[in-house]
């Protein structure tokens, strides 16, 4: 493969990486009172609502090595308005093993609705699991719905390691433009990782009338932290399902380990399915990898399938 594109995908990436460049808006009223009672911080853009729950409490590391909280340990609940004037909710929330449960049924109590429970790694201590989230209704009965469960779920921040010590925001060992330029997108610096969010704009994915965007959770990412010689990436493919194949033969092929295939939403159209994958090495042979995977979205369908 090399840093060539061409036109079609170089022109879905353009498209898909406009909403990562969008201004924050004035938060709504309404919206407002979301993060006051959740006691959460989050922003406004592209008329979706993003309450940010990073897990910073936790110490995780993969195969003994840390992975900071922006790696893939931040969960979140996104709100958008549907038809009618009421809300469309969707979040995925990161939990230990011990949480899983008792947030599954607090979320189950209150009315809302768990559409998925799966891994995004292996070889992580501790364990770590990915709960979906879905409601819909009035943004302060949603809320009101939601904050039993977030109250399980620990917020503390975690100590370091021993003997660990965290690389400094303010000089990343990553070369983020190398990346982008690999990748044909932009991305977006968070402390030690360079992280890519590319939409998917070409899949008209809707609920209750309300367009479920990149913000909702219709996106493919990926998470690079570590130093140009010495990287770790992880992250996630939103597919149609004929892309599923192709992805994964991509994937394997530039050797990124695939740790799960599941959906995360119920009861849309078209089916998405998503993708989650891990490697090691050098951030430009991982950026060239990922890069492989997006060049299979956005394709025909095969004939007979």
């Amino acid at each position: 493969m090399t840093g060539h594109h061409s036109p079609r995908i170089a022109t879905v990436l353009l498209l898909c990486a406009i909403p990562c460049k969008a201004f924050a808006q004035e938060i709504p009223a309404d919206y407002q009172s979301v993060l006051t009672t959740l006691n959460k911080k989050g922003d406004f853009k592209d008329g979706v609502l993003k309450v940010n729950i990073p897990r910073s409490d936790l110490a995780v590391t993969i195969k003994g090595r840390p992975a900071p909280t922006p790696f893939g340990f931040g969960g979140w609940v996104a709100l958008t308005k549907a038809e009618g004037g009421h809300e469309v909710m969707m979040g995925d929330l990161v939990l230990t093993e011990d949480e899983v449960n008792p947030v599954m049924s607090a979320l189950l109590a209150s009315g809302l609705e768990v559409t998925a429970l799966h891994n995004h790694f292996f070889w992580e201590q501790p364990r770590i699991f990915y709960l979906h989230v879905h409601g819909t209704g009035a943004a302060t009965e949603l809320v009101r719905q939601l904050k039993p469960a977030l109250d399980l779920i620990a917020s503390k921040p975690a100590p370091s390691p021993p003997g660990s010590t965290p690389p400094s925001a303010e000089t990343p060992r990553l070369d983020g433009a190398a990346l982008a330029k690999i990748v044909g997108a932009p991305g977006e610096q968070n402390g030690p990782v360079y992280k890519f969010t590319i939409g998917r704009q070409d899949v008209d994915l809707r609920e209750h009338g309300a367009r479920i965007t990149s913000r909702m959770g219709l996106n493919t990412w990926a998470a690079f932290t570590g130093s140009d010689a010495d990287a770790m990436v992880a992250g996630d493919f939103a597919m149609l399902e004929n892309e599923l194949t192709p992805v994964l033969q991509a994937l394997r092929s530039n050797g990124l380990t695939v740790v799960a295939i599941h959906h995360h939403m119920t009861g849309v159209k078209p089916v998405v399915v998503f993708l989650h994958y891990f490697g090691t090495g050098e951030a430009s042979k991982l950026a060239l990898a990922f890069r492989a995977g997006l060049d299979q979205l956005g394709k025909p369908a095969t004939a007979g399938r």
